[in-house]
């Protein structure tokens, strides 16, 4: 069946791989084209939870859709950013339908991997498919004794050859300059983190009623280590994408087209990949305008100079907001349970700092040392200014530097284990990425 077309125009594809490298054909076509069409104003968005072109494509037609009514005398070029990434087919997204983005997953997501995921891993990870068929039958089969050699497998599915730079890509923060190496997730005890797991997404589906506690089964938490290996290594692969790929690219249009303003938008690992793209800029290029982060999967600490609990280490993008030449927008959401509780747990795993939970609130701490830029918004960055959506969609935004925004009242449906963290189409955060950018 054929894809609907595009919601607005001029609108251009940006296609990459796995590590950074642009399609020219499409690269070409943007830099020929924009000034040819008139375009001043250039929102450049790059999806998350999307493992193929048609998934991402539908999140673009959707969001980009009310833009030119919002804005109806502005110039604006729209393009997509396609990255191999990848969704896990349990995780609902909200309003989409069902045809796009749902196939025979259960709404609730079940043990077992359904045929779409596992094919989506064999997407994701070529060359990998006697893997992904042993972690396929071991979580149909749940065998007894057998945890760790499951966790030994999702490892070799996402393990990268070492001594290159991929851990830097991956890191949040640095200590001494240095990202933190073997994480705990990949390092550590299959059973123990299974049962970490099983845990969280007990209490998501509970509510946090705790009345009736019991302790679940390691294999009930296994599809989540699977889930959150995986997602490091879209994490890893986004900060690639976004400073070998997309910041270059983007310094080649200010070449082409200096007079062109830039607005990068991303939403989950997307807002990582164009984050990470400032820090791919070349030296001087100030046409980057905007950058609005709609749930963005990374560490809320990720933009500081030193964290609140070890001046030896900050944020692995430290600065980085200053190449924007206007504000850097973060839209969050308490909503967001894939932010708010599994990734802060998956984050203290790939964290070889497990002693330090002891004498806290586990709730308290996860957020507070690993929480998620779209759970609570930028933090530990001087000067941040914060508004709710509403007060934010009639207010001036600041000129430069860090901005958050709560966008509970918009950014609140979905189901466990994800929650409301694909909830993004909505017409409020289109205005509020119009905001940022001053696009009129």
């Amino acid at each position: 069946m054929a894809q609907p077309q595009m919601s607005v125009t001029p609108y251009w594809e940006l296609t990459f791989d796995a590590d950074g490298d642009v399609d020219g054909r499409e690269r070409d076509r943007l830099l020929g084209e924009v000034t040819r069409r008139g375009v001043r104003d250039l929102i450049v968005f790059a999806h998350g939870w999307n493992n193929d072109r048609s998934g991402a494509t539908a999140l673009y037609r959707r969001f980009f859709a009310p833009v030119p009514g919002l804005a109806p005398n502005a110039r604006i070029g729209y393009v997509g950013v396609i990255w191999p990434s990848m969704r896990f087919s349990d995780e609902p997204v909200p309003n989409f339908p069902k045809s796009v983005v749902a196939t025979e997953a259960e709404a609730v997501p079940g043990p077992a991997l359904d045929k779409d995921t596992r094919h989506a891993l064999l997407e994701a990870f070529p060359g990998r498919a006697t893997v992904v068929d042993q972690i396929a039958r071991m979580l149909d089969q749940r065998p007894e004794n057998e945890i760790e050699e499951f966790g030994r497998l999702v490892r070799l599915l996402v393990e990268v050859v070492p001594g290159g730079p991929q851990p830097l890509f991956a890191a949040d923060t640095l200590c001494e300059g240095v990202p933190r190496s073997d994480p705990v997730l990949f390092t550590g005890d299959a059973a123990t983190l299974c049962d970490d797991f099983a845990q969280a997404l007990a209490n998501l589906r509970s509510g946090g009623d705790t009345a009736e506690f019991s302790l679940p089964n390691p294999w009930d938490g296994a599809k989540e280590l699977l889930r959150q290996a995986t997602y490091y290594a879209m994490k890893r692969r986004a900060g690639t994408v976004g400073e070998r790929g997309l910041g270059p690219l983007v310094g080649q249009l200010a070449s082409a087209a200096p007079a062109v303003r830039v607005h990068l938008v991303g939403h989950s690992f997307g807002a990582r990949l164009v984050s990470f793209a400032l820090r791919g800029l070349p030296d001087g290029v100030r046409t980057v305008k905007s950058v609005t982060l709609l749930q963005g999967a990374f560490s809320h600490y990720a933009f500081a100079a030193r964290l609140p609990h070890d001046a030896h280490e900050g944020g692995v993008l430290q600065g980085q907001q200053n190449r924007v030449d206007g504000p850097l927008v973060c839209c969050f959401s308490r909503f967001d349970s894939a932010l708010g509780t599994i990734y802060p747990l998956a984050s203290r795993m790939a964290d070889d700092a497990r002693g330090l939970i002891e004498g806290f609130g586990l709730t308290d701490l996860l957020g507070a040392r690993w929480g998620a830029m779209g759970h609570d918004g930028v933090q530990a960055v001087t000067g941040t200014r914060a508004y709710k959506l509403a007060d934010a969609l009639k207010a001036t935004l600041p000129a430069s530097g860090c901005v958050n925004v709560d966008a509970a009242a918009v950014v609140r449906t979905g189901g466990p284990p994800s929650g409301a963290h694909s909830d993004i189409v909505h017409p409020e955060l289109a205005r509020i990425v119009l905001a940022a950018g001053r696009i009129r």
